[in-house]
């Protein structure tokens, strides 16, 4: 069974494990957007794979995938937040705004981008939801349960932000993610993700 995004929120931090299909999470819950009649403001640090991205919106028309605006951060996050503020602004039935792999991989996000991302929150309606995805970190002292956490988490939380996070089950294709405590278990496929047994 297709795996529906279910939370009310409008503001999500998901951290992943690398490697573990954040991307394909974001690209799943952008094409149940189109799929409702929604926009779609896509920022990255590269475009989506261009073999994964059909295949995640191969049960979309060519007419409602054009409602996906994919755009690169290209070292500038702050120019691309601007464009997004401004898209956001003036295109019809904007519904999702996802920034991919926006901060560095791993360390402490810099205070000047969690100020850039803050802004966005604040300028864009807030009907509007933001997915933001990233690496997450482990603990190394050991003195959390899990298997990996949002950086930035505290700032996240202070924000209105729900925290998402999204790791590896076994080495294959099923994966854990974990919603305000509540975890699902998810396998990835070819046209996107499926609730796992």
């Amino acid at each position: 069974m297709r795996w529906s995004a279910d939370s009310d929120s409008n503001r999500i931090h998901l951290a992943v494990e690398g490697s573990v299909g954040g991307t394909t999470l974001g690209l799943h819950i952008s094409a149940d957007v189109i799929e409702s009649g929604g926009r779609v403001l896509w920022v990255g640090l590269d475009m989506p794979n261009p073999d994964r991205f059909p295949q995640l919106f191969s049960h979309l028309s060519p007419v409602s995938s054009s409602r996906f605006h994919a755009m690169m951060i290209a070292g500038a996050l702050d120019k691309a937040i601007e464009a997004i503020i401004s898209a956001a602004a003036t295109l019809p039935s904007v519904e999702l705004i996802v920034l991919d792999d926006w901060c560095e991989s791993s360390g402490k996000i810099p205070k000047k981008q969690l100020e850039l991302v803050s802004n966005l929150s604040k300028s864009v309606n807030p009907n509007i939801k933001i997915l933001l995805i990233s690496k997450g970190s482990i603990d190394a002292s050991g003195k959390r349960d899990g298997d990996i956490f949002a950086r930035a988490e505290a700032y996240f939380v202070n924000n209105g932000y729900e925290i998402w996070t999204l790791s590896r089950i076994t080495s294959g294709n099923n994966r854990k993610l974990i919603c305000n405590g509540e975890v699902t278990k998810l396998k990835i496929m070819e046209n996107g993700l499926e609730l796992a047994d």
